[in-house]
């Protein structure tokens, strides 16, 4: 009996199961190294320093206060019930009311990431995040103006991206609605589905037998679809070792982190407007060095009290970072026909071959300018 032939591996399969290229080790240290660029360019700006601003820093600060209160009345709501308690039960000798407070403490911080969401929250309560993305971008163009005044070839200059981005009609970039209550709705409705499946799969994880295991499976799904099966099989691996707390810790700052970015990049979005397909191909293209981006401010988000100020931060250098992923934006009248183009990052390799200092020639394209500063600050009133 002649046996079976077996078929031959496909190769194709095997190398889009093991690529990584939209997620490699330079994509993501550049983005890292922008979180520093573009917060010292976001920080040159003295439009920033305005009295509007100030106020706007005094009330950031104020929030992350309201903030910190919010998140300790549970833990303080706990810590007083337990006081009470132990006049009826001994608890100087206990070890499990303070397990629970440091559970809860868990759970909101980074099960729940519950300061996420109400940092992020506010840009539904005040369009200043929105105004601070576009400052920010009109500083980014007036910069480079300045900067290559003198150029002598000026046809391998960039063309502006605040002039034509300022004039789009502004949406919601998930819904493409202009309500702000569908918005705010979405947005809730989008952070409670992501709290039941992170309580969901914490829970998972304390059961019997298979419990230890749910952690290391999620982190291979999640990591399976951005990395590829290689690397997402040693986070597996590594994962099935790893404390509890600690692979909760990795696997909920990956997926703040990308949340992050989304709503940072949520002014660019409500203004070029694209298919929902197309905006998952303009992620996919870019993960990496998003990725970099936005786990160098989260990680700056953590600091107490000012994390509400330093997301301020996070949007005004996200305006330096559009400036260097996406084309230069068209008239209103060919958004459509842009917003296709750029799904894909296309001088991807020649951006990350760059030195930090000659950032600025990733565009070859002429400006559309004569003056210093084509965009003084009353035309965007």
């Amino acid at each position: 009996m002649a046996s079976e032939q077996r078929s031959p591996i496909d190769k194709a399969q095997l190398k889009r199961w093991f690529d990584i290229s939209h997620f490699d080790l330079n994509a993501v240290i550049r983005g890292i190294q922008l979180t520093g660029v573009g917060a010292h360019r976001a920080l040159q700006n003295p439009n920033v320093f305005t009295s509007d601003h100030y106020r706007q820093a005094v009330i950031a600060v104020a929030a992350g206060i309201a903030i910190r209160i919010l998140i300790a009345i549970p833990i303080y709501g706990i810590k007083i019930l337990l006081f009470f308690a132990s006049f009826i039960f001994r608890l100087d000798h206990a070890t499990w009311d303070d397990h629970i407070v440091s559970s809860l403490t868990f759970l909101e911080d980074h099960v729940l990431q519950i300061p996420l969401f109400l940092m992020t929250l506010m840009r539904y309560v005040t369009p200043t995040l929105d105004d601070l993305f576009m400052e920010s971008l009109r500083w980014v163009d007036t910069t480079y103006v300045e900067k290559h005044k003198n150029d002598a070839d000026p046809s391998k200059l960039r063309a502006m991206y605040y002039p034509n981005l300022k004039g789009y009609r502004k949406r919601d970039g998930s819904t493409n609605s202009s309500s702000t209550a569908e918005a705010v709705s979405m947005f809730a409705v989008r952070y409670v589905r992501k709290g039941l499946i992170s309580l969901a799969i914490y829970g998972a994880s304390f059961l019997p037998k298979a419990g230890f295991l749910v952690l290391p499976a999620a982190s291979f799904w999640t990591f399976n679809k951005a990395v590829g099966l290689g690397p997402a099989s040693v986070i597996f691996g590594t994962g099935i070792f790893l404390p509890k707390r600690y692979l909760v810790i990795f696997l909920q700052s990956y997926f703040a982190s990308r949340s992050l970015m989304r709503e940072l990049l949520e002014p660019y979005f409500a203004r070029v407007q694209f298919t929902k397909e197309e905006k998952k191909k303009w992620f996919r293209s870019r993960e990496g060095l998003l990725f970099g981006f936005a786990i160098g401010f989260y990680t700056l988000l953590k600091v107490p009290l000012l994390g509400v100020l330093i997301y301020g931060i996070a949007e005004a250098s996200t305006a330096y970072l559009v400036t260097k992923v996406t084309d230069p934006p068209p008239p209103q009248a060919q958004v459509r026909e842009f917003a296709a183009t750029q799904t894909e990052w296309r001088n991807k390799q020649k951006f990350l071959s760059l030195s930090l200092a000659n950032m600025d020639k990733i565009h070859d394209k002429p400006p559309a300018y004569s003056a210093d500063d084509p965009f003084p600050r009353r035309e965007s009133q």
